[in-house]
């Protein structure tokens, strides 16, 4: 999937933002958000808005800053930057709607920082490889002294995993902290459904499990897929994804 149609928006601190919004007369919007250093032409992205432009349903995804063709640096991003950039983006655009969230990784922790600002509209949660609080849980506590002496003194540390380098900036980790939100609860009675790989080696799924209890009056489904990764992006995990979708729109 291309960039075709999508356009810019200015946030507040004048950050220039890509986003895409398709149907937008349709009383139903699913919204896309994407995983750290991803963007919104990915598998997954791809499938739901073909499902949504299928199905005649508005939908939106974008880019946080520093991400993809948004503008700015990503060493200069953090969760706090990325929530408001998603926040300012959704409330301009989308007035009134029934929202359904869906969050792959850390965009699933930007989704539920969201939460309490879209309560009234939102209406369903899908969760893909949930990884709310990953900088601390998933990094931070694991990494030696040596890693986390390079962040404190140089403010950034070059993190290999596989064939990728993540630069993990001191104002990023501390960031973080400032957005737990896995001890929060929300008491919406939304339809919400956790998907985890059990080959995920990026985030365990005891983390979607934490995530569940976020919802303490929803109607939860943690749903695992077997041999799984990080991405879930295959077909049938796509497909897994997007009958579950359609369940969730049928409902509303």
């Amino acid at each position: 999937m291309s960039y075709k149609k999508s356009k810019y928006f200015l946030t507040s601190t004048k950050r220039k933002i890509k986003y895409l919004h398709l149907n937008t007369d349709s009383e139903v919007t699913v919204v896309f958000f994407h995983g750290f250093m991803s963007d919104m032409i990915g598998a997954k992205p791809t499938a739901i808005q073909k499902y949504c432009k299928k199905q005649k349903l508005s939908f939106i995804k974008f880019e946080y800053s520093g991400h993809g063709k948004s503008k700015g640096k990503f060493v200069e991003g953090n969760i706090s930057k990325w929530t408001n950039d998603a926040k300012q983006l959704i409330k301009s655009k989308i007035k009134k709607k029934k929202l359904i969230f869906i969050g792959s990784s850390m965009g699933a922790w930007i989704a539920l920082n969201l939460f309490q600002s879209f309560k009234k509209n939102i209406k369903g949660f899908i969760g893909i490889a949930s990884a709310p609080e990953f900088l601390e849980e998933l990094m931070w506590k694991k990494f030696d002294r040596k890693i986390k002496n390079a962040i404190i003194t140089k403010k950034i540390y070059h993190l290999k995993i596989n064939e990728f380098t993540y630069p993990i900036t001191k104002q990023l980790i501390f960031d973080g902290r400032k957005n737990k939100v896995l001890n929060n609860k929300i008491k919406l009675n939304i339809p919400v459904v956790l998907f985890h790989g059990t080959r995920d080696k990026v985030v365990p799924l005891k983390i979607s499990r934490k995530v569940l209890k976020f919802f303490k009056k929803s109607k939860g489904k943690l749903i695992k897929i077997k041999n799984g990764d990080h991405s879930l992006s295959r077909k049938s995990d796509l497909k897994k994804i997007c009958n579950k979708l359609n369940v969730m729109v049928k409902q509303l």
